[in-house]
This record gives C-alpha cells, structure tokens and sequence, in this order.
C-alpha cells in the first residue's frame, strides 16, 4: 500500500487545519477535531522523508483502546473513531505543559542522572541508581509543550508561578496522571509489559478539565518486556524496548540525529517495510490483539468518505 502522509481535506464546516509532524487536525466549528493520524514518521524532531504504512492506523487505534479505558478516571476528548486512522473529538483550549511521568531511570531523566544531577523539574532523585532502575515511586517531570523546536524542562513551582496552570488546577493534573498511569502499568503488565514512562496533555471544554491527544501509544510511552528485566538490570545490560527507540537507533547508526549538516540516511523499501512490520509488532504486544490492516487501496479517499459520512450524521 502507498502511506498517507499528507492530506488536504475540505470536511463539512471546516475551519482550519493545523499539520503536527504526524498527525492533521481539522477544526469543526469550532466545536469538534478531526484528528488524522498519517503515516509520517519523526525523530529528532525531523519528519522522515518516507511515510509508514500501518503506522497512523497503529497509534490511532492503541490510542482510541486506552481513552476508552480510561474515560472512568478523567474523561477525555474522543467522541468517536469513524476511520482506523481518525478521532473525532471535543475541541478544548490546551494547557500549555505536557504531563510526562517516570516510573524508571530511563532517556532524559538518566542523561541528567549520569551527568550528576540528582534532580530533574524540581523533582528529587536517589543516589545510587542505575540506568533502568525503577524509582521509588513514579515521578513527573512536566515539560513546555513548544509549537516548535524542543519541548523544556519545567518544575510544579515554576508552571504555578508563571500562570502557566492555576494550582487548583495542576493539583487535578497530577492526580490524573498519577490515576492514568497506574490503569496504564497494570494494562501492560497484563501483557508481559513494563510502562516505563509516558506523557500525558489535557485542556479545559466548558470549565472542565479532559484528557487529549494520544495515550500510551509507542510514540508517547516507552515499554520494556517484563520478561528478562531483572536479570538485564543486573547484569548491565539494556533492556528490550517497545517503543519507536529502534527507529532512533537505525538513525544514530546511520550517522543521522537531527543535528546541523547531517543528512537522513536513505529509507529503502527494505527499511520502511521492516518499520512497518515493527509498529504492527507493537500493537499486537500492547493490545494483545491481532492486528487488522484497513483496506488501503486508496486510503485518501476511504479516510474523507468516513469522515464526512460521520459529520453528516453528528
């Protein structure tokens, strides 16, 4: 099948269009989003030059599974999944911070830890850790949600202190986060999964605080497999990651990592096909589902037909 990486619609009572690096978001009267989540690709906040089959319907899907299972503990934006690749949702007006939280030693938190910092956001961390090492109890560490460029580091006090989000308000952030990623590392360890880390956004509809975006796919959360994670640890070694960590490390092998002067390595039909296959690999270890390929013979046109289909019901 051809990717759909990009797209142009003009749905019924559209007002705008916003294109992230991997997802199109239709505004509807200013009352719904249409999310669709394409087949681009990014890392080091590069987009790749070639799409991924199945990838958009992957991340769509494990999304749509976790708002579902989710809706109890904080309600969310999803009022409907009308295509494999879509969410339609409320439209709300986004905190401008992203919730990200840490049960593990890993990434960015590790790079601080190996540096010799022993905090990160304004949150502590014990000595004598090792990489991969659970913490104590989970942590956030709360970043600026950037239209561009790097997403930074920022601490509770700092959010609170520049208005960012009302205390009141961020104390509910935290309880979410904390709620939605204990459901979330008792899901995956259903499946023989660790959720190491993760990161969650929410905005305001009518005064009231909702889940958005993506939840707990590979392209938010970082998994390792429960299976042999004791005996990595102790022994040093890494851990079996389920997370789009495969797609940076072809990259960095390749002598490619977003920095100034280097070039995107070429993306064969080999390497895009074993991308392909890998996301798959992830849907089917996260959901324990097998995964199902959505007619693709002309994915632009089936993707506008379910659209507009659902808005002229709604």
């Amino acid at each position: 099948m051809r990717a759909l990486v990009k797209t142009d619609f003009s749905f019924p009572g559209q007002k705008s269009l916003y294109t992230g690096k991997v997802r199109d978001v239709y505004n509807i009267n200013d009352n719904l989003l249409v999310m669709v989540v394409t087949d681009r690709i990014s890392a080091f906040d590069v987009v790749l030059p070639e799409g991924i089959p199945y990838k958009g319907q992957v991340l769509n899907q494990i999304a749509s599974r976790f708002l579902d299972a989710t809706a109890d503990i904080v309600p969310n934006w999803k009022l409907a999944s009308p295509d494999p690749m879509v969410t339609v949702g409320h439209l709300a007006d986004p905190f401008k911070v992203e919730m990200v939280v840490r049960g593990y030693l890993t990434g960015h938190a590790w790079r601080e830890y190996k540096s010799g910092r022993r905090s990160i956001c304004g949150v502590p961390m014990p000595d004598g850790m090792k990489e991969h090492q659970k913490f104590p109890k989970p942590i956030i560490t709360p970043t600026t949600k950037a239209m561009e460029g790097h997403d930074e580091d920022i601490s509770r006090e700092d959010i609170i202190g520049q208005g960012l989000v009302s205390e009141s308000d961020y104390k509910l952030l935290e309880q979410y986060t904390y709620e939605l990623f204990d459901r979330g590392t008792r899901m995956a360890a259903g499946k023989g999964l660790i959720l190491v880390d993760t990161k969650y956004e929410f905005g305001k509809k009518d005064g009231k605080i909702i889940l958005i975006d993506e939840i707990h796919t590979p392209d938010s959360s970082r998994y390792f497999y429960s299976d042999g994670y004791e005996k990595r640890l102790a022994a040093d070694e890494p851990q079996k990651q389920l997370s789009k960590e495969f797609v940076r490390e072809w990259l960095i092998e390749n002598g490619f990592q977003g920095k100034e002067g280097q070039q995107v390595p070429e993306m064969t039909v080999d390497i895009v096909d074993q991308i392909s296959k890998r996301y798959i690999e992830l849907f089917e270890n996260i959901t324990g589902e097998a995964f199902v390929p959505s007619e693709s013979s002309d994915v632009t046109t089936r993707v506008e037909r379910n659209v507009v289909d659902y808005l002229n019901r709604v």
